[in-house]
């Protein structure tokens, strides 16, 4: 770990009230910000000049299933039947443990190539206890910051048949890797939740995540073909409800039930892309407001949609404002999200998500140094005007400088810091190859 780090003259958008939005310099001692300020000493620290760029958090991407990411693009334009039928159904089965560490390991470091330092992975191919040894293999191996999320086999038995219970491997799982949680990888359980089997099922796996004091992330409300539930109410009922819990899409929710999420405390992830493209329903962003809610954002599957947070805080930008555009064209239009608002659900709403605002989220001395600096000097985002607008109307991946997690570099002046590239593809590739051909698809 380098022990000191000195982040010069770059434009600071801290995502932290208290700091706010100035000119300065970051110092890192130790993998956290020891100070914010302008004309640091650098002393002996390694600097890294960040003139002409913004300086941000790392970007918090709280729901992908990363495992799928040696198909990219396989189901472009699929509605979310037909994401079952395919990737749970058909190719899910198919995947071996080495698979499930291809997709980890490309999937992170695709993350942290377009500035996200932190990832939920949701992590729903445990087809055997191996499959999950690889899945945090390859999030190790990238040096992400990760909260693994452990779920269920990829098979469509398990969305099928109620008397499936969570894999008792989680006991495993957690005992093994998660000792402790001062590391880069923290430990959740990934639940199906109601609608997905009876109540003494989903009553078990929640007692589960408890026992083992892990986070929870489950998929609730999208518009599932067949499909009717009221899972927040059916959660009420059952006393699970909590502030350990991350609720993944919530488009159909009643009002009712994001009133009850706000009140338990709870958090929820919203994927506006890919919810358009397969038909989950309408990305309730502006629901959740309204109730109280903190919304984060999320990826979800590059099976689909692209890989990077820029997508999904335009998404959400832009959605949300169009549903303020009413019949009458002599009432003025009065949208109220803002390019800062999907910022901070993209950052600070996002470590809340994950049980990690203590830690990252914000550029806030003591916090660990996840560090994005953003290019503001290049043909698409020049000159620098607003640093926030900059960042979330203007940027893209290719203007992601620097990546620094716990005070790590991981990318450096635009490239992946240690990665063989030639062999990521030659993985890419073969597990790619592999399942395609498993599941008699054609390329």
């Amino acid at each position: 770990m380098s022990q000191r780090l000195l982040i010069s003259n770059g434009y600071v958008v801290s995502v932290d009230p208290q700091v706010g939005n100035q000119r300065a310099d970051v110092l890192v001692e130790n993998g956290k910000i020891a100070a914010i300020g302008t004309d640091l000493p650098a002393g002996d620290a390694e600097v890294i000049d960040a003139t002409g760029t913004v300086v941000i958090p790392g970007f918090v991407d709280t729901h992908r299933h990363t495992w799928q990411t040696a198909v990219r693009g396989l189901l472009p334009s699929c509605t979310l039947d037909e994401y079952i039928g395919v990737m749970i159904a058909k190719l899910g089965g198919i995947y071996r443990a080495e698979d499930v560490y291809v997709g980890n390991l490309i999937g992170s470091l695709e993350a942290l190539n377009a500035g996200i330092t932190t990832l939920v992975d949701w992590s729903h191919c445990n087809n055997t206890p191996e499959h999950a040894d690889a899945a945090i293999r390859g999030l190790t191996e990238a040096g992400i910051r990760s909260m693994y999320a452990h779920g269920t086999p990829a098979r469509l038995d398990y969305l099928t048949d109620a008397s499936k219970p969570h894999p008792e491997d989680a006991r495993r799982v957690r005992e093994q890797y998660f000792s402790s949680s001062d590391g880069l990888l923290t430990f959740a359980l990934a639940l199906r939740g109601p609608g997905f089997g009876p109540a003494e099922v989903y009553e078990k796996d929640w007692r589960l995540a408890r026992e083992l004091d892990a986070r929870i992330t489950v998929h609730s409300g999208m518009r599932v073909t067949g499909l009717r539930a009221e899972p927040i109410n059916d959660l009420q009922r059952s006393g699970l409800l909590g502030s350990d819990t991350t609720y993944v899409h919530v488009n159909e929710l009643g009002e009712d039930e994001f009133k009850l999420i706000a009140d338990s405390g709870g958090t929820v992830s919203i994927a506006p892309y890919v919810e358009m493209i397969m038909g989950h329903g309408h990305p309730p962003t502006s629901r959740a407001l309204a109730a109280g809610l903190a919304p984060s954002l999320s990826v979800d599957v590059v099976s689909t949609v692209p890989g990077d947070m820029f997508t999904q805080m335009r998404t959400t930008l832009a959605q949300d404002r169009i549903q303020s555009f009413g019949d009458d064209p002599d009432v003025p239009f009065q949208a109220t999200l803002t390019a800062e608002d999907v910022l901070r659900f993209a950052t600070r709403n996002g470590a809340a998500a994950c049980g990690l605002d203590h830690r990252t989220g914000t550029l806030t001395v003591g916090k660990d140094a996840d560090i994005v600096l953003i290019r503001a000097d290049s043909i698409n985002t020049m000159p620098l005007v607003d640093p926030v607008s900059t960042v979330v109307t203007s940027a893209d991946t290719s203007n992601v400088d620097t990546v620094v997690v716990g005070g790590e570099i991981r990318k450096r002046d635009g490239k992946l810091v240690g990665v063989d590239m030639a062999r990521l593809r030659t993985l890419a590739e073969n597990s790619r190859d592999w399942v395609i051909a498993e599941a008699g698809l054609a390329l």
